[in-house]
């Protein structure tokens, strides 16, 4: 199955949509988040507006064919006279999941940000480790290191980027 991706910066007249993509986001992740829906039934991601406001945050779309499939937050982080790029969040749609769409936009994605990178799961959430586990390791050809934090619960995998792929 050919399918075109797209990476697309979301522009601030799109936030309404990533904000609704959110929603669908924080429900999967329910299973391994104790956060419960507000009184309006929704789970409101606190940090939405930052993205449209802060210089150091990136936020993505991931389109398949013209249709969102998805998104990335990125952020710039400066820590401990260091500065590295951070997986924020990443959602694929169940759909276009197991079709290499979360592989290609996370590529593509590195690639876009060269530099050190963080990309950090918390413990609960299995799949998601072995997803970035298996997807850094194919991006760096297993040149990345595990690390734990005591700011963070769960693994963190640490990497380069390197140029366009």
């Amino acid at each position: 199955m050919d399918m075109n991706l797209e990476i697309e910066k979301v522009k601030v007249e799109n936030k309404a949509v990533l904000k609704n993509l959110m929603e669908l986001y924080k429900y999967d992740f329910s299973e391994f988040d104790p956060e419960d829906v507000n009184e309006h039934g929704l789970y409101e991601y606190m940090y939405l507006d930052h993205y449209f406001t802060e210089e150091n945050r990136f936020p993505f779309f991931i389109k398949v064919d013209g249709k969102y499939a998805g998104f990335a937050l990125i952020r710039e982080v400066e820590e401990s006279n260091r500065t590295y790029y951070s997986m924020s969040e990443f959602f694929v749609m169940k759909k276009y999941r197991k079709s290499g769409v979360g592989k290609r936009a996370a590529f593509r994605l590195f690639c876009k940000f060269h530099g050190e990178w963080e990309v950090a799961e918390i413990e609960e959430n299995i799949p998601a480790q072995a997803f970035w586990r298996k997807i850094i390791s194919a991006y760096t050809n297993n040149e990345y290191r595990e690390i734990k934090k005591e700011s963070w619960d769960g693994p963190i995998q640490v990497f380069h980027s390197r140029g366009s792929i």
